[in-house]
């Protein structure tokens, strides 16, 4: 089972205003590499999103912005399987992208919500945050940071494959239904 997971904090509420990026490789349901970055937003902070993850402007002071990233991020996700902890992370990425005049990566995503949904019936109408399936997991993480939540995703990607005997594959473009 190959495939990167990814999380990525905003400034606000802006989705092409990431702070932090988070990313971990998997192959074979292993962690293999590893990879995270503060990016500076070339924007405002939010009170509701730096309460959230603690990160702000004097974080990411003399950080790179989203383009100086992009081309060591994409060696991530080209052509991976990519799983997210919802459609925010893909919809960041990719307004990022449009944002800085970049393509958008060539890759196959993959909603842990959905995953998790799917796979646990108890979840289907709640209980699938990513904090509480984790728990459930018994996964140790340091939410709201960009590399452990891409981690906690992947746990959670690999726990569900185990659970259900489906492939990553399976879940790709997957909707919320």
């Amino acid at each position: 089972m190959d495939f990167v997971a990814i999380d990525v904090e905003t400034a606000n509420s802006a989705r092409a205003s990431i702070c932090q990026i988070g990313v971990a490789r998997y192959a074979d349901g292993v962690l293999t590499d590893e990879w995270v970055s503060y990016i500076d937003p070339e924007g405002e902070f939010g009170i509701w999103q730096v309460r959230v993850h603690g990160i702000q402007a004097l974080t990411v002071a003399g950080s790179p912005i989203y383009s100086d990233v992009v081309d060591k991020l994409y060696t991530f996700l080209d052509d991976s399987i990519v799983v997210s902890h919802s459609p925010f992370d893909q919809q960041a990425i990719t307004k990022s992208a449009v944002r800085y005049g970049v393509r958008p990566p060539r890759a196959k995503w993959v909603d842990s919500i959905v995953v998790a949904k799917r796979t646990w019936p108890e979840h289907a109408n709640r209980g699938y945050k990513l904090n509480q399936l984790c728990d459930q997991l018994d996964y140790e993480f340091e939410h709201h940071d960009a590399l452990e939540d891409a981690k906690a995703a992947g746990h959670i990607a690999i726990s569900a494959v185990k659970y259900s005997g489906n492939s990553l594959s399976k879940w790709v473009g997957g909707s919320r239904a």
